[in-house]
This record gives structure tokens, C-alpha cells and sequence, in this order.
């Protein structure tokens, strides 16, 4: 081993209490890391301590201990050697995360603006839940979540969304695609293999049931909601939906539609799954309430801070009917014990104190702004386009003039020029996507576009979209 000597010196350099340790330790990290091959010979116990400057005792006591471990072999009289069990691979930390692939512009939807963040606040609180949490709290908490947090979110709920909110019946999850997994794997334990999701819709419903082992029919849209006669002929007894500004569409269920859903799942004993998506962000009015205070037994209700917050807290909630509450609670207990018990205490002090209502408002002007924004860019450099959809949410749906399209050449062209951009037929499960949803049939030249724009400023959305503009 010609370069024993420059691998190990650091370790023999170790404060002698742990030099041993550190000795062994560089041994399995050249061993590891591929530097001694599988074969190589190491010097004897003599060289290798005379070389390091350390006790013959020292190497000794290595070789064995890595010996017995399997790093190394040896045999009488044969000398020691890198044995062939391990397998060498430089270690790599490899970031997975979904990132901007750094477009000049980026309307891809789904992103809040994160610089939003409440730094100072969340700060604050962090520190008067550290100085105030009894001892006991960092234990395995409550499968459902801590009751301080159970009960500050029943409140919220009931006052800001119009849920019938029992704190007994409120799991605390980690994001809404957690609590969506959850659903369908107890929803698979008891016979259920299908169910029915919108069409357009999101992708990640369709992934997280099939995850659980259930199949997904997509159900399309009219105007008003998920259209009740595919629903009827499906024989699902399941569907998922996003009532109060359905992604990717823009519209909000009627009162009409919200009626017909719920008679529909008590005429087959079934559920909603109502996913509350961004249904604090409404624009023109007060937003509307949610569907699960409408029928509590017959509703599954989920939501998270992902777009009030940020995604990455990975904080959430599910509310769920009495007659699944035992079977959630025990399948959140066998996945991951509850939830960080620290994180749910810090978020329950933020709800109780304001602070989140106070976030609420600051994303309610941003976003409100910079819908605005996106609307007035729209009509200047686009005359004759037309944003469907409520005033809500974090995206809006856009129709381009015909002479934009086809919508296949445009999105080459935007995406040459560096804009980021999604087409709402990318949302579609199968067939013509929105068609009912827009109220016409569509042109084959016509583009529709789902514009996010949370996370853009002002400034940069007027930029982006006259870039957009100029490519076609």
C-alpha cells in the first residue's frame, strides 16, 4: 500500500484517546470509497505503525477490528489484505427536488411565492415553543396529532372554510398528498379498487391512488362541476374533487353542482374527497365554504400550508367521517408514529396567536396583485384573449386568439424564446380536454394555457408575457 502513509497520517495526528478509533475509521473510509481496492495488500503491523509514528498496538487492534468486520482478511503467515466484500462507491447526495429549469419566464402553475415567508414570526414562535413545551410533548405523539394543534385547526377551519370540524375526526398529515394516500390505501383495505377523478385535473391524484393499489376513471367537466350523468354511469363509488376553484379549470362548483355531488354519494354510499385547493384565495368576494360542511359524513376534507406557507413545512390535514376516523388513524400510526411533534406545536402557537390569518391577508394582496398584473399583460399584448376562471387561486386559465395557434407550434416557439409554460390539454386524463368546461367546441388553432403566477412579481409577469408575445 504505497500511499498508506499520506490516507492515514491525519487519523495518527488524532488526540491519542481517539486516535485508535480515528485509525480504524480512515481504513473503512479508504476502503469504502474504492481508494484500497479489493486485493490490495496492506504493510505489517510493524511498517504501517513505524510509517504513522504510532504503537505497533494501535495498528494491530485496527486490522482485527476491521478483520472481524469484513473489510479486511488475513491468514497466518499470509499477511492482510482488502477483503472482496465490500462494494466501493464514492458517496453522492444527489437533490431531487422539483426546481425551475431557469426559464427567462416560468408560468409553470403550483408555486406560492416563497419569498413570502414569514421568517420573523415563524422565528419567534419557534423560539416561545422551545422555551415553553413540556419534556413529555417530544415523545410519540398522538397518531392524529397534538390536541393543541387538533383543536387551533377546528377552529380555523369552521371560521375561515365552514367545516363541521370535530377536533376527534382531524389528522394531522403531511400535506395533502400524504392525507390522499392514507384515504385510498384504507379506502383499497375495504373492497374499494376505483374511483373517479376530474378530467382535467391534477396528475398527483391519480398517482396516489395507484400507489394504494386503486385504479382512477376520468370524469369530465361542465361548467358547473364534475357533469352528473358520467358520474352516475361510472359505478365508482369514490371521487375526488377540488370544489372550490378546480384545478386546472379555474371554475367554482355551483350550488347546484355541490347538491347534485352529495346526493349522488348517498344514493351509492359513497365519498367525496374534497381537496381545498388554494380555497382561501378568492379575489372578487368572500370565498365560498366548503363542501364538507354541507355533509360531514359523506365528505373527506383535506388541506395544507403548502400554498398559504410554504411546501416544503410539509404540513397538513385531513378531516375525515366518522365511520373512517378508527381505520385512518390507525393506518397514520403504522406509516410514520404522528407527525414531528415540534412542528405541530410551532404551527399550533402561529394559528392561535394570529399569525397565520395575519399570512392569509399578506398572500391575498400578492396574489390579487399579481392576478392583476397577469390580466392587464394578457389584454395588452394579446388583444382579443380571453382568462376564465374565477378570480382566484395562484393560476388563471388563458384563451389566445387563433392566430397564436397552433397551440402545438406555440408552445415550441414560447419555449425557444425561454418561457416556461403549460398547455391545459397537459392536465387532460383522456379526450378533449375543457371543451364543455370553455362552453364552445374548440378550434384546432386555439391555444389555452394554465398561467401560474404566484410566484412571479409584478414586473417579471408584464415581461414574461410580452417575451411570450414576441416569439409568435
Amino acid at each position: 500500500m504505497t500511499s498508506a502513509w499520506e490516507l492515514l497520517l491525519p487519523a495518527a495526528s488524532a488526540p491519542a484517546r481517539a486516535r485508535g478509533r480515528a485509525l480504524q475509521e480512515a481504513l473503512r473510509d479508504a476502503v469504502r470509497s474504492g481508494r484500497l481496492a479489493a486485493g490490495t495488500r496492506l504493510p505489517s503491523s510493524r511498517d504501517l505503525a513505524a510509517d504513522l509514528g504510532v504503537s505497533r498496538g494501535l495498528v494491530t487492534e485496527a486490522y482485527e477490528q476491521l478483520t472481524a468486520e469484513g473489510y479486511l482478511r488475513s491468514g497466518r503467515g499470509a499477511g492482510t489484505w482488502v477483503g472482496d466484500a465490500v462494494r466501493a462507491a464514492r458517496p453522492r447526495a444527489r437533490d431531487l427536488a422539483p426546481r425551475s429549469r431557469g426559464d427567462l419566464a416560468d408560468f409553470v402553475p403550483g408555486t406560492p411565492d416563497l419569498s413570502l415567508f414569514p421568517r420573523s414570526a415563524w422565528a419567534a414562535a419557534q423560539r416561545s415553543v422551545l422555551t415553553d413545551l413540556p419534556h413529555e410533548s417530544l415523545g410519540y405523539p398522538d397518531p392524529r396529532g397534538l390536541p393543541r394543534l387538533r383543536s387551533a385547526l377546528a377552529e380555523l377551519l369552521a371560521r375561515r372554510r365552514g367545516v363541521v370540524a370535530d377536533p376527534e375526526r382531524i389528522v394531522v398529515v403531511s400535506g395533502v398528498a400524504q392525507a390522499t394516500a392514507l384515504l385510498a390505501s384504507v379506502l383499497h383495505a375495504r373492497g374499494t379498487r376505483t374511483a373517479g377523478v376530474e378530467d382535467p385535473g391534477s396528475p398527483q391524484h391519480c398517482a396516489l391512488y395507484a400507489s394504494a393499489g386503486v385504479g382512477t376513471i376520468p370524469l369530465p367537466l361542465d361548467g358547473e362541476g364534475l357533469a352528473p350523468g358520467p358520474l352516475h354511469a361510472s359505478g365508482v363509488r369514490v371521487v375526488v374533487t377540488t370544489p372550490a376553484h378546480q384545478f386546472p379549470t379555474g371554475i367554482a362548483y355551483s350550488a347546484r353542482r355541490r347538491a347534485e355531488l352529495l346526493a349522488w354519494a348517498r344514493s351509492v354510499d359513497g365519498l367525496v374527497l374534497e381537496d381545498d385547493y388554494d380555497g382561501d384565495f378568492r379575489y372578487d368576494r368572500a370565498p365560498v365554504g366548503a363542501l364538507q360542511g354541507l355533509d360531514p359524513e359523506r365528505v373527506a376534507y383535506t388541506g395544507s400550508v403548502s400554498k398559504s406557507l410554504a411546501p416544503g413545512l410539509r404540513l397538513g390535514w385531513l378531516l375525515v367521517p366518522d365511520w373512517l376516523a378508527d381505520d385512518v388513524v390507525e393506518r397514520k400510526r403504522t406509516t410514520d408514529l404522528g407527525h414531528p411533534a415540534l412542528d405541530q406545536a410551532l404551527f399550533a402557537r402561529f394559528v392561535e396567536h394570529g399569525d397565520y390569518d395575519r399570512q392569509l391577508r399578506v398572500c391575498q394582496r400578492a396574489y390579487r396583485e399579481r392576478r392583476d398584473a397577469l390580466v392587464a399583460a394578457l389584454a395588452e399584448h394579446f388583444p382579443g384573449s380571453r382568462v376564465t376562471g374565477i378570480a382566484a387561486g395562484l393560476h388563471a386559465i388563458a384563451t389566445l386568439p387563433e392566430r397564436c395557434g397552433p397551440e402545438e407550434r406555440f408552445l415550441a416557439r414560447v419555449g425557444e424564446a425561454g418561457v416556461a409554460v403549460r398547455s391545459l390539454s397537459a392536465y387532460g386524463h383522456g379526450g378533449a380536454v375543457g371543451d364543455q368546461v370553455a362552453g364552445a367546441s374548440r378550434s384546432p388553432e386555439q391555444v389555452r394555457l394554465v398561467l401560474g403566477y404566484a410566484h412571479l412579481t409584478p414586473g417579471r409577469i408584464r415581461a414574461g408575457v410580452a417575451r411570450m408575445a414576441a416569439a409568435v
